[in-house]
């Protein structure tokens, strides 16, 4: 079950790296008394789709923390809780990158891969308690 846990701190740590890269993507210097207001400021298509990358990332985490949570409680197989948490983290690695490099196509089918990760987990929490 460790490796589902890793793979919860890992996925809560991801919208922080994109955060990283789109404070130093800009053009100018970060300004950490407005955040905000700087990274709207901001030209670079990179800080954006930094920035874009990020928000996705934190809006994708509830969601797969509750999920890893219920088919633990759920009494659902560790080793496939395991594969489905690596999977769901792998896809959204690879969702930043493609959001970073502009590749529409294979991001949109990454942050499906990262979705049905985490409705694989809810139904099989549900199957397990029914």
């Amino acid at each position: 079950m460790a490796t589902a846990y890793w793979c919860v701190l890992a996925a809560a740590l991801l919208p922080y790296v994109w955060t990283v890269v789109a404070k130093l993507s800009g053009g100018e210097r970060f300004d950490n008394n407005d955040p905000r207001a700087w990274l709207a400021r901001q030209k670079s298509r990179r800080t954006a789709r930094a920035n874009a990358a990020q928000l996705n990332a934190f809006e994708a985490f509830p969601a797969f923390a509750a999920a890893v949570v219920l088919a633990q409680l759920a009494g659902v197989d560790h080793g496939r809780i395991a594969l489905l948490a690596l999977a769901f983290v792998l896809a959204r690695l690879l969702h930043g990158v493609f959001y970073l490099a502009d590749r529409a196509t294979p991001r949109s089918i990454v942050w499906f891969v990262g979705l049905a990760c985490v409705i694989t987990l809810l139904v099989q929490a549900a199957l397990a308690v029914a």
